[in-house]
């Protein structure tokens, strides 16, 4: 991912720089102060700025090492969903890069973001997929909180759903979200947090 540097009088003038070489807007850069230099006779800026479309081909890139080092053959694809890219991996070894419960999935993620975090300075979002597993386990989750949201509009008994991570949690809150018979609580400390599903009152 390549960082670059520009120079101005004033942090406008270095942004406009900027904008004008990477020919982008200045809410597609990440731009971070390196140095600052003020005096009677001058003043000068200077900043490092990477461009968020760059970011996208750096994950993928750092992927792919990542699970050659580890002795996948695999393949990643981009699907981007509202502006939030998730990485569509193929591999000769799926269920073991998914892990039990997603456990070895997740903990990939987790060291992407990292690594991101470290190289930009920032929280970019995006996810990682194995083939299908991510969307299958969201439709299930979606098709389970519903059931169990009739099941509670029934007999008027709030239901506690299993330890689920926070990205779990937030499919079944937003599955509900809309529900004018029952409403959602996450409860508990990490990592045994999970819903309760609740009934509304009349």
């Amino acid at each position: 991912m390549e960082k670059h540097r520009f120079v101005g009088k004033t942090l406008e003038e270095a942004k406009e720089k900027a904008k004008i070489e990477l020919q982008e807007l200045e809410e597609d850069l990440i731009i971070k102060v390196v140095d600052e230099k003020k005096s009677l006779l001058s003043k000068k800026v200077e900043i490092e700025v990477i461009a968020r479309r760059d970011i996208k081909g750096f994950i993928k890139d750092r992927l792919q090492d990542i699970l050659r080092s580890m002795g996948f053959k695999s393949e990643i694809e981009i699907q981007m969903t509202n502006d939030v890219p998730t990485y569509r991996i193929y591999s000769d070894k799926d269920a073991l890069l998914i892990g039990k419960n997603g456990k070895n999935l997740d903990a990939l993620l987790t060291i992407m973001r990292q690594i991101v975090k470290n190289e930009t300075g920032i929280v970019y979002r995006f996810y990682l997929d194995v083939s299908d597993y991510k969307e299958k386990n969201e439709k299930h989750l979606e098709f389970l909180a519903r059931r169990l949201a009739r099941e509670v509009r029934n007999t008027k008994i709030e239901v506690k759903m299993d330890s689920m991570n926070a990205y779990e949690r937030r499919i079944v809150h937003n599955a509900l979200n809309n529900n004018k018979y029952v409403y959602t609580e996450s409860t508990g400390e990490e990592p045994n947090r999970c819903v309760v599903i609740k009934p509304r009152e009349d």
